[in-house]
């Protein structure tokens, strides 16, 4: 049995992952279309302030009703809606939002990977 590098032959690989050639090439391509995906929403990230002001605009609350601690149904779909975006779409981290709305950390992440994306899909901005 002769080795590859003896016939000649080269196959993908990258030290950091284990597999065949193909799988690496794979695994490469998902990453690195992620990373289009990121830098493409980077590109345009807005800030906190403006998500705010479109988030409520949108669902029709007020400001101080997404940062403050009511436990109505309408704002706290907001609220998750607004974290989100912010982690999910925007790349902005949990603690970054947290602070903005003066919250815990885990409980924006906790929002954010929430399933129910209401209206997240549509999200352009």
């Amino acid at each position: 049995m002769v080795s590859l590098r003896m016939r000649g032959e080269r196959e993908a690989s990258d030290e950091r992952i284990l597999g065949g050639g193909e799988f690496v090439e794979r695994v490469v391509e998902e990453v690195e279309e992620r990373m289009k995906e990121t830098l493409r929403w980077r590109k345009r990230v807005m800030d906190l302030k403006t998500l705010l002001e479109e988030v409520t605009r949108r669902e029709g609350l007020e400001e101080g009703e997404v940062k403050g601690r009511s436990r109505r149904e309408p704002v706290v779909r907001g609220r998750k809606f607004f974290c989100q975006v912010a982690v999910r779409k925007l790349g902005y981290t949990g603690a970054t939002v947290a602070r903005f709305l003066g919250m815990t950390t885990s409980s924006v992440n906790r929002m954010a990977r929430l399933e129910e994306m209401t209206g997240l899909d549509t999200w352009d901005k």
